[in-house]
């Protein structure tokens, strides 16, 4: 036999034994959501088209896929090229579900490795962008610093690429499922500001005010002063760059200062918070909600648009991928702990609402604009980090569609010594063309 025969019955073992694995692991129909292509072109388990086709790239693909069993391992994989995703990568998230839902016992354990461990080993792997924070202990000043750093600081014209126009790096508000991007990141700043009630004259405090998008919303057309705390550098430069651009500097300060070294004597009308929360951890909860009743006038307002676990969600133990290549330290609590936790500062639970399918079709716009820009994305943040963001946020997008995520505006309110709101009887005016005292 010659050399060349040995090289193509060693490659059809392979290819055989990859098939045995994919039918042990899935059954003889595969998913049905997502096909499976091989490094040779072998398809399975048949041509019929599916939303998304899992790219192996070579022989060893699944055993740098699956071989450590974790999900981090089958994201790092991802990262390294071991395979890619043709069609929707959101779609593809059916393969990790059912490997999470899988009731494996011992024998099929075993004959899974089995099938496994005759995949060849493949390759030393690129390392990947990942946190490695100060040493102090968690949530504490130095380390928040270091962990909004990896993940804000990247690269504002990464960023660029896929946000809307204004750069607003949260839930969008989708009053029509056709609505475009930008539209709709409007629409979620007037709905924010509608909520607060916000008037002229009025102070605000945005608590993680990114690049400046809703703070300079609130001024233009609510007519509000505004100070906006961040511990991104670059978020900060860029929004005092675009506060300046618009002649705002008399109404808007955007300070790079920890929200817990603001004085206590300052004080607001109204409060905002928009997907900062994350980053303060169940435990600091209580503390975070009592600096915020520090700050706030009695009758005042607070706004807090924050991540949480769905009814869906699944419990996962030691790191994920989300915690060590995105956002690191960052913690969704339930809503539940969210409340007590500001009830317990004094604050009133006067609204919840869950717009968990809003940051559905928010994550498919930025994932569809970030894949359009994919060479641009490259050249300012290489491949790596490209798909860990193209990975991170079409998951994120399956877990709202389904259940495991959620995203509550939780509206708060401080009532005055003799226990009054301040607030009107009804929400009516959120949802009417012409807000009191408003510009809009």
């Amino acid at each position: 036999m010659s050399a060349v025969d040995i090289d193509r019955e060693t490659d059809a073992k392979t290819t055989e034994a990859s098939l045995r694995f994919l039918r042990e692991l899935f059954g003889p129909t595969g998913l049905s959501e997502v096909s499976v292509r091989l490094w040779d072109g072998t398809l399975w388990p048949d041509a019929r088209p599916r939303p998304a086709t899992l790219v192996l790239k070579h022989a060893g693909a699944l055993r740098e896929m699956l071989g450590a069993g974790t999900e981090i391992a089958l994201a790092e994989s991802f990262l390294h090229d071991d395979f890619d995703i043709e069609g929707s990568l959101e779609a593809a998230f059916e393969l990790t579900e059912t490997l999470a839902r899988r009731p494996a016992s011992w024998l099929e354990s075993v004959r899974a490795a089995y099938f496994l461990r005759r995949l060849p080993a493949s390759r030393e792997p690129e390392a990947a962008r990942d946190f490695t924070g100060s040493k102090e202990g968690l949530h504490s000043p130095a380390r928040d610093r270091q962990a909004v750093s990896f993940h804000y600081d990247l690269s504002n014209e990464f960023y660029r690429l896929w946000l809307d126009d204004r750069m607003v790096y949260s839930c969008a508000y989708f009053q029509k499922p056709d609505l475009g991007l930008d539209a709709a990141q409007e629409a979620k700043l007037r709905h924010i500001c509608r909520k607060l009630r916000l008037r002229p004259g009025q102070r605000l405090l945005d608590i993680g005010c990114g690049w400046g998008g809703l703070a300079i919303y609130a001024a233009e057309q609510f007519g509000t002063t505004v100070t906006g705390v961040t511990l991104s550098e670059r978020q900060a430069e860029l929004a005092r760059d675009r506060v300046s651009a618009l002649g705002l500097d008399d109404r808007i300060s955007i300070r790079k200062i920890d929200y817990r070294e603001l004085p206590p004597s300052e004080m607001f009308d109204a409060l905002v918070s928009v997907g900062m929360s994350e980053h303060v951890g169940t435990g600091q909860l209580a503390e975070y909600f009592k600096l915020a009743m520090t700050h706030l006038q009695p009758g005042g307002v607070f706004l807090n648009h924050a991540i949480g676990e769905g009814i869906r969600s699944r419990k996962r133990t030691g790191p994920s991928f989300i915690d060590r290549y995105v956002f690191p330290d960052s913690d969704i609590p339930a809503l539940p702990l969210v409340t007590q936790a500001a009830e317990s500062a004094g604050l009133e639970v006067r609204d919840v609402e869950n717009l968990r399918e809003h940051y559905a079709s928010t994550l498919r716009h930025w994932v569809q604009r970030l894949e359009r820009a994919h060479p641009d994305a490259v050249a300012l943040v290489g491949e790596a980090t490209y798909r860990t963001w193209r990975l991170y946020m079409a998951g994120s997008a399956y877990g709202f569609a389904h259940g495991q995520l959620a995203v509550y505006q939780t509206l708060l309110s401080k009532p005055d010594d003799a226990g009054d709101s301040h607030l009107p009887l009804t929400r009516n005016d959120w949802y009417e063309r012409q807000c009191p005292d408003a510009l809009v």
